[in-house]
């Protein structure tokens, strides 16, 4: 098993994106990279200095990293600055977090693979994790327990078909 951590704006949207995949084992939403330990909600959304993350532990015999970072990559704008969708500030940004160095080949070669399609620079922060704190209860699993709730990430990508998908 294997654990990588993807800040793609709200998390409420990456974790139920990334949750119907096969290979993704748990998702986890917290609070990634910022000063204060344990930080709530509301400090992150007044500039703690967190991004808003998803803890991903998945199977890479089943859900390779290279095709987790692509389908990663279908929910955000990678050339915006604090910002996704709706979503605007620091807690927003867009993120690829590690723990294990096997992991940096595989995330820098997608990373400039995504960059040949725009002409824009990238801006996904790809670093060491310094920390990360689970969110609050309420935010895990948000978007299966309020069903209507905001987004970024559109509809059909909650429902993408083929072989990798549950």
């Amino acid at each position: 098993m294997k654990t990588i951590y993807l800040a793609g704006g709200c998390f409420w949207g990456t974790q139920k994106f990334l949750d119907q995949f096969d290979g993704v084992i748990k998702t986890t939403v917290g609070y990634a990279n910022g000063k204060k330990a344990n930080p709530t909600y509301e400090e992150v959304c007044n500039d703690s200095g967190h991004a808003e993350t998803v803890k991903v532990e998945y199977d890479e015999e089943v859900m390779p990293t290279s095709q987790l970072l692509n389908y990663y990559f279908m929910t955000i704008d990678p050339t915006s600055v604090n910002r996704q969708g709706g979503d605007v500030g620091i807690q927003y940004r867009t993120g690829i977090y590690y723990e294990d160095e096997e992991l940096c080949p595989v995330i820098q070669s997608a990373i400039e693979e995504l960059g040949k399609r725009y002409a824009d620079p990238i801006v996904v922060e790809v670093g060491r994790l310094q920390n990360f704190f689970d969110a609050e209860e309420y935010h895990q699993k948000y978007l299966d327990k309020n069903p209507g709730g905001y987004c970024h990430i559109s509809p059909a990508l909650m429902r993408i078909s083929g072989e990798n998908a549950k």
